[in-house]
């Protein structure tokens, strides 16, 4: 922002000047960086750089438990509903002849999570599950009929 004051002197001839305040250097608004930097250093600015996050050609060293890894054959996976779980879950849900998406209703939870409970591929969740009991007014844990 530029200002410009003009002020009046009190003196018998009355002389009226200009005086701009917060005046900066006009500079160009698509600069290039180092003409900046050169600019401060010709008009007497003490200018440092630095290069945060400069590109390096180095190659980063691999990790001191690579070759573990590598060589790891045992393929973990997590635990997801048992057939037996799904199939209970089923019966008790047509039972009461609701749809996945009632049931999900009743239990404040999406259609998709009963969809992955009766299909197999959810991952159990002890608290979903005892909401599905009490909503369908039976165990679906405990021991396994044989």
């Amino acid at each position: 922002f530029y200002f410009t004051l003009y002020t009046m002197s009190f003196t018998p001839s009355q002389d009226w000047e200009t005086k701009t305040i917060n005046s900066r250097p006009k500079t160009k608004k698509n600069a290039n960086p180092e003409q900046v930097t050169s600019h401060a250093r010709q008009s007497g600015y003490a200018v440092e750089t630095v290069r945060k996050g400069a590109p390096t050609n180095a190659q980063r060293a691999a990790p001191s438990n690579a070759r573990k890894l590598e060589e790891e054959t045992e393929e973990f996976k997590h635990d997801t509903v048992e057939l037996d779980l799904r199939m209970r879950i089923q019966k008790a849900r047509q039972q009461k002849g609701w749809t996945q998406k009632e049931l999900a209703q009743r239990i404040n939870e999406k259609s998709t999570v009963v969809n992955e409970y009766e299909s197999g591929k959810a991952i159990p969740n002890n608290q979903i599950i005892s909401k599905m009991e009490r909503a369908l007014g039976c165990k679906l844990r405990g021991k396994k009929a044989k």
